[in-house]
């Protein structure tokens, strides 16, 4: 049952102005003390300090409430532009799909939740898919590429089995946004909704459910893989951002090394790499990547929160540029196989561990025979087989 509420309509400004309700009354009241009373009509010394003493003690009043309905009405301008950046850049989720996530974004303009980064982790039929990207400029005046963006990835990620056709479905978002004409009438520039000289860059991830991960790279930096230290996930030269050239006909998705359980991804803006101190030394981002990876195993959130004190602490808080950070930890434990610390190298001398496979299945992933043990690959985990052989790492390929 819908019911119809008659109650009279609050008038605008209403709450703001009962805060100089009691300052006016005392000030109306002054005014007629001293121009009725005849008390307040002598010469002497004590009347002179009492008057004065009345009127600005009404002023004072005046102020006070002035500034608190202020504040109150920021406050109020606050949350609203709060609640609306975090409905476009919504908070990651601690868990997804066996995954540890956590994500933050530090805007270079002041007092603003949302800048020109972006960023998203969706779970599809199709695996766990990722994208941060960077909009050319910063500040709010981004705002419309990102949602451009966002709002595309976030429908396309579920009907795309592919990171390749995702990839064109958002580079025709931004080509509608950046085509769209001016919505105010009266606006000077004829031009489109974006500059023409506007673009994005994006870095799409697809994690599927056995640690495999493949990469799709336009002009962002490469994200870090975190185990016993920070590496590089891929190499290579990545695609022009969105927006700049149009994308050809073969897009190069890389496959790159899995994903072991423990392991985690740190993915990135360029404004944390190019990031300055007072005397114009960049912010060691891999370093501090390294020493991190080396302690105690620590949540995706705290990584997080140690990069980003790291980094105010080497700016001293003033960024030129937005900054973006989302860790991606594998926290599944796969079936049927037991797990090695990475970085353990089996000794080639005598009879492996065999482990008796479940259902007679493989190891997901290897090349031939039932699973014994999950070791080292290159240092970062591998697998070996029944025969005692360790797998090689899948290589980088390049597909369409």
């Amino acid at each position: 049952m819908i019911r119809r509420w008659s109650r009279r309509p609050r008038r605008r400004g209403a709450g703001s102005l009962a805060p100089l309700a009691l300052p006016t009354l005392w000030g109306a009241v002054a005014v007629t003390w001293k121009l009725t009373c005849p008390l307040a009509r002598q010469d002497d010394m004590a009347t002179r300090i009492a008057t004065r003493a009345v009127f600005f003690a009404v002023g004072t009043g005046l102020v006070v409430g002035i500034c608190r309905g202020l504040r109150r009405e920021l406050r109020q301008i606050e949350a609203i532009a709060q609640a609306a950046q975090r409905v476009l850049l919504r908070p990651l989720p601690p868990r997804l799909d066996g995954l540890a996530l956590a994500g933050t974004q530090l805007p270079a303009v002041r007092g603003a939740v949302v800048g020109g980064d972006l960023y998203e982790v969706v779970s599809t039929p199709y695996g766990v898919r990722v994208i941060i990207g960077d909009v050319r400029g910063h500040g709010l005046a981004a705002l419309g590429a990102v949602a451009a963006v966002l709002g595309s990835f976030r429908e396309a990620a579920y009907e795309e089995p592919g990171l390749g056709g995702l990839l064109r479905r958002l580079d025709r978002a931004l080509q509608r946004y950046l085509g769209e004409p001016p919505r105010d009438e009266g606006a000077q520039q004829a031009g489109p909704g974006g500059s023409a000289e506007d673009f994005v860059t994006v870095l799409l991830l697809d994690i599927h459910r056995n640690g495999d991960v493949l990469v799709l790279n336009c002009g962002h930096p490469w994200p870090y893989r975190i185990g016993h230290d920070a590496e590089p996930l891929a190499t290579g030269v990545p695609l022009p951002p969105l927006g700049a050239f149009p994308l050809p006909d073969t897009l190069p998705v890389r496959r790159c090394d899995r994903l072991l359980p423990g392991e985690a991804l740190f993915l990135h803006t360029d404004g944390a790499a190019e990031a300055r101190d007072a005397g114009g030394r960049f912010f060691p981002l891999e370093e501090v990547l390294g020493r991190a990876a080396g302690r105690v195993p620590r949540s995706p959130a705290a990584l997080v929160e140690e990069v980003r004190a790291a980094l105010l602490a080497h700016t001293d808080g003033h960024l030129d540029d937005d900054v973006a950070f989302v860790v991606v930890r594998n926290d599944r434990v796969p079936a049927g196989r037991v797990l090695v610390p990475a970085g353990t190298r089996h000794r080639a001398a005598g009879p492996p561990r065999a482990v008796p496979p479940v259902g007679g299945g493989r190891c997901g992933g290897c090349p031939g025979g039932p699973a014994a043990v999950c070791g080292t690959r290159g240092g970062r985990g591998g697998e070996v087989t029944g025969a005692g052989a360790v797998a090689p790492p899948p290589a980088a390929q390049e597909y369409g």
